[in-house]
Order: structure tokens, then C-alpha cells, then sequence
């Protein structure tokens, strides 16, 4: 188990290390790509230019441009925007972790629950009107956009009835720190996760209940019903406990991105600063350094929550742990 471990690690490390070696090529060795020129503006003179590679030590070789990049991001943290001189990106990421990760562990908690009952339900009652109603909303669920999902939120919540006894408790838009006031970031954070909730339940929802269905097909389930064990300790102990190893490889997958910044359109409409906001704004100015860090960011969580993915295998299905 614990060579396991670390041969695991070693493979999240090895991936780290390939992605940040093409994310800097992109930026810094594709043909035409001149930071120096981003940096010093448009009509800068030959002796500018020639200054700001310096400073920056661009006029090194590639792999000590790299070395120096790499250090840093994650040995002294002095890495600063091209855009916004003097501005500290790796503490510009750190501040946008706790928005993000707080956005994204609630809705997750939040589609989990809701799918997991939804799932069991509709494969309880399969092929009933209770079935096709789940899956039915399930489905208007997948086909609503987040950002239009949002912005009709909002219009309810923040223009139309904020009035009223209904929605009068959902405060301004924006995020408030959870050590500073509790409360308030439950409460900004609600309508969000429902927002980001709504795709994914009706996702999960779907694919636990082929998974249980396929589940209950199985020898196993036959021997377990031969003993005389009731349907629901079958469905709960046995079936469901198979089939949330497909629910989980989604779940770690789209846990991974989101956190990584794919909850973009969901801080945008929410007024959220989190890391998929600072990704765009860094886009929009190619701020490489930015960019740089933010996707290292990114990726580490991808890569994180698929190894966590492959321990919770191990846990739910016992043929993996002799495979």
C-alpha cells in the first residue's frame, strides 16, 4: 500500500514536471514570442528591450529562464505580473484559492448528495413515472448553461424579489471570508452552489442509475438475493457500492477542473474572484506570469484529485487492491 502510494506521487510529480515544461515553451520558445516586447510596450527602443530581457533574464538560455521561473513560483514566490508592476502572483493565487475552493467544495457536496438519492431512486423504481420525472429534470438540468442559470438567479434573487420574505436574505453579490463572518459566506455562497449544482446533478444522477441497474444484473447480486437479503440492503450494501466507482472517476475528473478554474463562468456571474476569474483577466492581458502560475495551479489539482480517485478505488472495490 505505502509503495503504492509512492509510486503514485512519483507519477504526480513526473506529470507536474512535463506540464510546466510545455506550458513554459508555449509562452517562451514558440516562434515570435518576445516577453520582453510584452513588457516594454510597443515602440520601445532596442536599448529598452535590451534592458528588460536583462532584468528579467531573458537573455539566458532557455533552461536557466526555466530554473529561474520554477524558483519563483514555488521556492521564494517573488514572481511578479508583467501587467501590474509590483504585483505578487503567487500570493495573488493563494488570496483566489480559498474563493474557488469554497465555490466548488459546497456545490460538490451539495451534487453529490442530490444525485446519489436521485440515482437510487430512479434505479429503485426503474421504468415507473417516478424514473422518467428524475430523469426528465436531470435532463432539463444538463441543458441549462451555467452563466444563463446564473443570470436568471441573480434576477430573481438580487432584482425581481429580493423584497420579498422569499429571497430577502441573499446578501450583494461578491465573497466574504469564512474565518471573518461565517454566516455571510454561507449565505453569498448558496446561490452559487446551486447554480454550479444544477449541470452536475443531473449528470451524476443519470450515470449512477445505469450503473446500479447494470450492478443489479450481476452473479453477485443473484447470490445475495438468494440468501434472502432484502432489496434495499442489496441496492445499498452491494449495488451501490460497485457503482460509485464510475460515479467517482467523473467526480474526481470534474472536481479536478473545476477547482482548477473551469468554475469560470459561475465567479463571473457571481462577482467571485477566484482562480478561474484570474485566469481569464490574465488571458485577456497576457500576463504570462500569471497565466504560468495558474495553470500550474490547475494542473496540480487535476493530477491531485485523480490520484485521490485511484485510492477511493481501492476502497470501494476489493479486485482492484489484488489487480
Amino acid at each position: 500500500m505505502i509503495y503504492a502510494i509512492l509510486r503514485r506521487f512519483g507519477q504526480m510529480l513526473f506529470v507536474m514536471f512535463g506540464i510546466s515544461v510545455i506550458v513554459f515553451l508555449i509562452f517562451f520558445a514558440t516562434p515570435g514570442a518576445d516577453p520582453a516586447a510584452r513588457i516594454a510596450g510597443r515602440n520601445a527602443s532596442p536599448e529598452v528591450l535590451a534592458a528588460v530581457r536583462h532584468n528579467f533574464g531573458f537573455d539566458q538560455p532557455l533552461y536557466v529562464q526555466y530554473g529561474l521561473m520554477m524558483q519563483k513560483i514555488f521556492v521564494t514566490g517573488d514572481l511578479t505580473s508583467f501587467v501590474n508592476r509590483g504585483w505578487k502572483v503567487v500570493p495573488a493565487v493563494l488570496d483566489s484559492i480559498p474563493v474557488t475552493l469554497s465555490l466548488v467544495f459546497g456545490a460538490a457536496v451539495l451534487w453529490v448528495v442530490v444525485s446519489v438519492i436521485i440515482g437510487m431512486i430512479a434505479a429503485a423504481t426503474r421504468d415507473s413515472w417516478i424514473d422518467r420525472l428524475l430523469m426528465a429534470a436531470g435532463l432539463i438540468g444538463i441543458s441549462m448553461p451555467v452563466y444563463w442559470l446564473g443570470e436568471v438567479m441573480n434576477l430573481i434573487t438580487q432584482s425581481r424579489y429580493h423584497d420579498t420574505w422569499l429571497f430577502g436574505w441573499v446578501p450583494p453579490l461578491g465573497y466574504k471570508n469564512l474565518l471573518d463572518d461565517p454566516k455571510g459566506w454561507f449565505l453569498t455562497l448558496v446561490i452559487p452552489w446551486v447554480t454550479l449544482a444544477v449541470l452536475y446533478i443531473g449528470i451524476y444522477g443519470r450515470v449512477l442509475r445505469a450503473a446500479i441497474i447494470e450492478s443489479l444484473q450481476e452473479d453477485y447480486i443473484r447470490t445475495a438475493r438468494a440468501k434472502g437479503l432484502s432489496e434495499t440492503r442489496i441496492l445499498l450494501r452491494h449495488a451501490l457500492r460497485t457503482s460509485l466507482i464510475a460515479f467517482v472517476t467523473l467526480f474526481g475528473l470534474d472536481f479536478g477542473a473545476l477547482v482548477g478554474g473551469s468554475a469560470l463562468l459561475t465567479e463571473v456571474v457571481f462577482g467571485l474572484h477566484g482562480i478561474g476569474k484570474l485566469t481569464y483577466d490574465a488571458l485577456q492581458n497576457l500576463d504570462l506570469p500569471m497565466i504560468m502560475a495558474t495553470v500550474m495551479y490547475a494542473s496540480m489539482f487535476v493530477v491531485l484529485a485523480n490520484a485521490v480517485v485511484d485510492f477511493i478505488y481501492i476502497l470501494l472495490d476489493p479486485r482492484v487492491r489484488t489487480s
